[in-house]
C-alpha cells in the first residue's frame, strides 16, 4: 500500500503529511488503508458486470457532484476514460441529465440520484422499477454498493475536511 498521504480521501480533504491531522489520520491508517481498496472495488473490479468501469466513474462523479465534492468530482470525471460507452458516461456525469432516451440508463440514474441525494425515500418500488428496465439482480446489487462506497467517501472527506479547518 502506498503512504496514506497519496491516496484519495487525504487529498480530497486537503490533508498532507504535515498538516496537524496526519498523526491521527497515521493512527487510523488502516482506515484509509481499507477506504482506497473499496475504492478500487467500487470502481475498477474484475468484473464489472452490466456497469462498466466508465458507468460506474460517471455515477461517482455525479454524486460527488450532488454533494459539491468538486475534488472527487474531478477524480471520478477522469476515470471515466475513452472507451466505446465513455461518450455516454461521460452525459451521466452531469446531474442535469437524466439518462437521454436509454430506458435502463435512465432508471440507474434516477435510482442513483434518489439513493444518493434523498436515501429515505428509496423503497421497493424503486428496486422494481430497475427490474422493470432489465437491470438484473447482481448489477442492482453492484450500483447499491457504488452508491453506498461513493456515499461514504463524500462523508468521510466532509467531516475530515472540517477537522482540519479547526485543527
Amino acid at each position: 500500500m502506498k503512504n496514506i498521504f497519496e491516496t484519495l480521501v487525504p487529498k480530497a480533504a486537503g490533508i498532507g503529511a504535515e498538516h496537524p491531522l496526519a498523526k491521527a489520520l497515521m493512527g487510523r491508517e488502516n482506515i484509509m488503508e481499507l477506504t482506497q481498496k473499496s475504492h478500487d472495488a467500487a470502481l475498477t473490479p474484475m468484473n464489472s458486470g452490466g456497469l462498466s468501469h466508465a458507468v460506474r466513474a460517471a455515477l461517482a462523479c455525479r454524486i460527488a457532484r450532488h454533494n459539491n465534492e468538486a475534488f472527487l468530482a474531478e477524480h471520478y470525471k477522469g476515470m471515466i476514460g475513452r472507451g466505446d460507452d465513455a461518450q455516454a458516461a461521460s452525459m451521466i456525469a452531469n446531474p442535469a441529465n437524466i439518462g437521454g432516451n436509454d430506458a435502463r440508463l435512465a432508471a440507474i440514474v434516477r435510482h442513483t440520484d434518489l439513493v444518493a441525494v434523498s436515501p429515505k425515500d428509496a423503497t421497493a418500488q424503486d428496486i422494481e422499477a430497475l427490474k422493470l428496465v432489465g437491470v438484473p439482480d447482481d448489477d442492482i446489487v453492484r450500483l447499491s454498493e457504488l452508491i453506498a462506497f461513493i456515499s461514504y467517501q463524500v462523508r468521510l472527506v466532509a467531516g475530515l475536511r472540517l477537522m482540519a479547518e479547526v485543527a
